[in-house]
This record gives C-alpha cells, structure tokens and sequence, in this order.
C-alpha cells in the first residue's frame, strides 16, 4: 500500500556520492513526519570540508519533502570508479562512527557491480 509519505520515502535516492575520489559521508535515517515509515540514505561529498556540511543540506531537503532527519554517524567513502571499487572507513568527530555495514548494504543496491570493502 502506497501512503503519500511511503510514496516520498521510495523518491528519495538511497545513495548520492561523488563519482570519485575520497570524501566524507554520512548515514541519514529519514522518516515520514507522522508517520512510521523510513529508511537510511547515505550522502557524501567532497564539496563538505565536515560531516555537519553535508546534513546541513541534507536535513532541510528533507524537511521540505516532508521527513525527519537523523544523522546516525559518518566516516568516509574511498570511490575508485576505474577499477569499480568502494572503501568505507573512518568516523565523523560530530556524529561519532556510522555504521558501515548499513552504508555498504546500500551502496550494493546503487553500485551492484562494485567491490565494497570496510576498514
């Protein structure tokens, strides 16, 4: 069954990062403002000198859709496109140590084709 806020939820990109290089990210619960559903999305940018740059983007795109946001952690993401492979590592001094199997799970669903390692 689709409520309008599922309907919202299921827009939203689970995955946006830079097509390359090395670069903070974070894992973001986002949820339907009254309502249960939600899911975790992970943002990272080189462009976010810290973690708190990338949810502040993040946080009222959100809202504007509709959704809460919660920052679950951060580390960085390591993307070598040339040879297909991610790397999840580290932490983020504001939002303490994402879950990096969470993060690598949904990175699979975007880069299906991609060796994902953590550490």
């Amino acid at each position: 069954y689709c409520t309008q806020g599922n309907h919202a939820l299921s827009k939203i990109p689970d995955v946006e990062i830079d097509p390359e290089g090395t670069f903070k990210y974070i894992l973001v619960n986002v949820k339907v403002k009254d309502g249960d559903a939600s899911k975790e999305i992970v943002r990272g940018t080189k462009s976010a000198e810290y973690h708190n740059h990338i949810f502040d983007k993040v946080s009222p795109a959100m809202e504007a859709l509709g959704m809460e946001c919660k920052c679950l952690g951060g580390g960085k993401i390591e993307h070598n496109s040339q040879e297909k492979k991610l790397r999840v590592f580290g932490e983020s001094t504001a939002f303490g140590k994402a879950d990096h199997a969470v993060s690598a799970e949904k990175l699979k669903t975007v880069f299906n084709n991609y060796e994902i390692t953590l550490g």
